[in-house]
């Protein structure tokens, strides 16, 4: 069964119903930045391995997408318990890069194939 795509909004609702129902409470802001760095890291061990130089230990397996929504899910608890509207933020973030960025790429001879 396919599951419905979810917004920003909706993911940072269901992280805090889960937080409330079953994780007791946020871990600290300090807490969880320290697991978002852990989890940036077993990320990047995936990626050295499957994109870098490095091979796969054995018993280690290809978890990308898993790491990455580690990832998603600390940083959506982060944004929840200091106020952040992810989607708000996104957006601001998009409009940003757009407008700072809209022509630098395109000129940089070292993206041209």
């Amino acid at each position: 069964m396919e599951k419905p795509n979810i917004t920003l909004k909706e993911a940072q609702r269901q992280v805090d119903e889960w937080i409330q129902r079953y994780g007791v409470r946020y871990f600290s802001e300090l807490t969880n930045m320290a697991c978002l760095t852990e989890e940036v890291g077993e990320l990047a061990r995936v990626m050295a391995r499957k994109y870098g130089d490095q091979s796969f230990k054995e018993g280690e397996k290809d978890h990308l997408g898993e790491e990455m929504a580690d990832i998603l899910w600390v940083l959506i608890c982060l944004a929840n318990q200091t106020g952040v509207d992810l989607t708000e933020e996104f957006h601001k973030t998009m409009e940003k890069k757009t407008h700072r960025d809209s022509l630098r790429h395109i000129a940089n001879p070292k993206l041209k194939a």
